[in-house]
């Protein structure tokens, strides 16, 4: 199986059908109807899900756009199956399966409520750095061999290059972001050899992703790019969430990963400084603001 990766130059996509409340609750009745007298709101919209609390415990997480269903798909069949292997954070994984109906032509989930609020609202602390390794390290364990792949993550870096490289363009002509620094590390990491096995990856470590409570993380949210490749890809998420260089060498001594290793995360870690500033440019200043503080954070030094 193979996941699709989203387009995200274009900025964030409309949603290709309306989800209300309403429509969730019908869902629900028909389907989970022990579920359906609990309160609903939306409580966010995302690129490709739209989310609601489902009373004070669940959510209800429904694909907004096409894309999003293989993406939800690939949480439902394969979260479970990483989370029993025990994990140091709470994770998602789906409490209840739904299909389509009620006007509604995808599949859905019923998810646990996690705590927290997203990362970028309430930055990790430097204390934090060891929790974001284990939890790291615990996702990173050997995948079987129909675990998904995925065209944007986890692969070889170089394979990112005709990706990333009229991206760079663009905002080397239209920003002051893209240094010497910034295209040393990328050089850097393009050259690194790729050197540890496949293991499970998360695929989408930003700081929408990541739960934290007053800078302490409490749950790693929205897998639905969950993949079997390289680490490195992961281990980008020190340079876009902790908040110094001695935080992310505390990390990187926590987890322990060869030198290439650590040159590869940097370089991922650009990927997805680029991407994210050249999609929120368009219409997501949060988006735009993550990319531009993990750039700092490559800046900073090794």
């Amino acid at each position: 199986m193979s996941v699709a990766y989203r387009n995200p130059h274009v900025g964030a996509p409309p949603a290709e059908i309306d989800i209300t409340p309403d429509l969730v609750r019908a869902l629900l009745t028909a389907q989970h109807p022990d579920l359906a007298h609990l309160p609903i709101r939306l409580v966010a919209s995302g690129w490709d899900n739209d989310m609601f609390r489902l009373g004070d415990d669940m959510a209800v997480r429904m694909p907004r756009r096409l894309v999003g269903v293989e993406l939800l798909q690939n949480e439902q069949r394969w979260l479970p199956e990483v989370a029993r292997g025990g994990l140091p954070l709470p994770v998602p994984a789906p409490l209840r399966l739904g299909v389509a109906g009620e006007g509604y032509p995808w599949p859905w989930s019923v998810l646990p409520w996690m705590p927290g609020g997203p990362a970028d609202l309430d930055p990790l602390r430097a204390d934090q750095a060891p929790v974001l390794a284990r939890f790291l390290k615990a996702v990173h364990r050997p995948a079987p061999d129909d675990a998904p792949l995925n065209m944007g993550r986890g692969l070889p870096l170089r394979e990112r290059v005709s990706y990333v490289a009229p991206r760079m363009a663009r905002l080397a002509a239209e920003t002051d972001l893209i240094t010497p620094r910034i295209r040393e590390v990328w050089d850097r990491a393009l050259a690194a050899p790729l050197d540890v096995e496949a293991t499970w990856l998360h695929g989408d470590p930003h700081a929408r992703n990541v739960l934290t409570q007053d800078g302490v993380m409490t749950a790693v949210i929205d897998w639905g790019d969950m993949c079997r490749g390289d680490p490195a890809t992961d281990l980008s998420s020190l340079w876009m969430l902790l908040p110094d260089l001695a935080s992310r060498h505390a990390a990187m001594a926590a987890y322990g990963a060869s030198d290439a290793t650590w040159l590869r995360a940097a370089g991922w870690a650009v990927n997805y400084a680029v991407v994210l500033v050249d999609a929120g440019r368009v219409n997501d200043p949060r988006l735009a603001a993550m990319g531009a503080k993990t750039f700092a954070a490559i800046e900073a030094g090794d």
